[in-house]
């Protein structure tokens, strides 16, 4: 397999997505903003089809959106919890504006398939670049942000009688999902962009109580998710994006299986 360069690229790629992923999963399921996050990736794919009808990089107009969307869903703070139909609406407008977008440009029909269920064999150098210069601005922003994100994901009441601004955690914490969420699509496309930020963090989560162990464990069980979902399509020809969302779903019961036996 690594006699060949694309493979390489998609080893590298994935790797990297899945280390963002990981980490930034760990702490959008221990604030409950799972489906918030999922609603970026579909933010995204407009934003992204809409870069591509006005001529810039499909890459970039996934950020501007879903970064947008992301601080925007911070500022409601509060007024966001609970309320799924809200964010099932704007999920499903999205997604339909960048339907919109891709008919009246209809030459990027590949460009959007990939978007909305991934292409990780396809990844070319300079998008292995983009992803790498990403992750690491990704995750140093997180590193900087993660004490008061924690404490105000545990103790939220405590955290703003301390002084912590609940909104600008807020803010900040989603504006590093959307860009996860941009570099995730990369992988497992928009519509299962759960994969990777969801399922492994979850499992994480079971396994061990002890934050630092549980995020540390998070991106090791998605780098395994991508990495074994590349091996298993190479050998069975089915598509990538099946077989991480397969191992995604295999991992987590793995995990509650693993909790039952310890009950």
């Amino acid at each position: 397999m690594l006699a060949y360069d694309f493979i390489v690229r998609a080893y590298l790629a994935s790797g990297i997505v899945a280390v963002v992923a990981g980490t930034v999963g760990y702490f959008l399921v221990l604030r409950g903003q799972t489906f918030a996050g999922h609603a970026l990736s579909h933010v995204g794919f407009a934003g992204a089809t809409g870069g591509v009808l006005i001529g810039t990089s499909p890459l970039a107009g996934l950020i501007a959106f879903t970064v947008g969307a992301g601080i925007i869903m911070g500022l409601l703070g509060e007024r966001l919890s609970g309320r799924d139909v809200a964010i099932g609406v704007v999920l499903s407008l999205s997604l339909g504006f960048g339907l919109l977008f891709l008919s009246l440009f209809t030459t990027h029909a590949t460009q959007a398939t990939a978007l909305l269920f991934g292409n990780i064999l396809g990844v070319s150098p300079g998008m292995v670049r983009s992803l790498a210069w990403l992750g690491a601005l990704t995750l140093a922003a997180l590193a900087v942000i993660s004490r008061p994100l924690l404490f105000a994901s545990l103790q939220p009441e405590l955290a703003e009688a301390k002084g912590v601004s609940l909104r600008l955690v807020a803010v900040l914490f989603l504006s590093l999902v959307a860009l996860a969420v941009a570099q995730s699509v990369q992988v497992v496309g928009v519509l299962l962009v759960f994969a990777l930020m969801v399922g492994p963090p979850a499992a994480a989560q079971l396994l061990t109580r002890r934050v630092a162990a549980g995020i540390l464990l998070a991106a090791a069980l998605a780098v395994a998710d991508a990495w074994l979902g590349i091996v298993c399509a190479w050998y069975s020809d089915w598509p990538t994006t099946f077989w991480i969302t397969a191992w995604s779903a295999a991992i987590y019961l793995a995990a509650v299986a693993v909790m039952r036996r310890r009950g």
